[in-house]
């Protein structure tokens, strides 16, 4: 058998998240973390991380890109998402506190959603702590 890379712009939505779950669990497990891919999202959750410490366990919501919802407000959910192959994963409600947009943005104060398709400066500077 011979294998051939893919070409991730010719994957489909769906199969883009499970390639993107894939290198993400890649680069938890070099932390110490067992990921689980969640059917259904539990408690806003796309997949479990647990961490061999037998303590640590991280709900994960999986993006494209940096973002936020208030659906995920008050419960626990780490973001992750990967740009320029450099995985982040944030705290959602911490990160909202620390960009201060949450007042004052329209698109969030319209749709209770933000997202961004890149890092500014400032923001790139706030995210460099979540990468991993």
């Amino acid at each position: 058998m011979t294998l051939k890379k893919i070409k991730y712009e010719d994957l489909n939505a769906k199969a883009k998240e499970m390639y993107n779950f894939q290198k993400v669990s890649s680069v938890l497990a070099d932390y110490g973390f067992t990921t689980m891919w969640l059917n259904n999202d539990w408690q806003g959750a796309d997949f479990i991380a647990v961490h061999i410490d037998g303590i640590t366990d991280l709900k994960v919501q999986l993006k494209a890109r940096l973002s936020f919802d208030k659906k995920y407000i008050g419960k626990n959910i780490y973001m992750c998402f990967i740009e320029n192959n450099t995985t982040y994963l944030y705290p959602h409600d911490e990160m909202l506190n620390q960009l201060g947009f949450a007042d004052t943005d329209k698109t969030w104060i319209n749709n209770g959603k933000w997202s961004t398709p890149k890092l500014t400066k400032a923001i790139f500077t706030l995210m460099d702590k979540y990468k991993i």
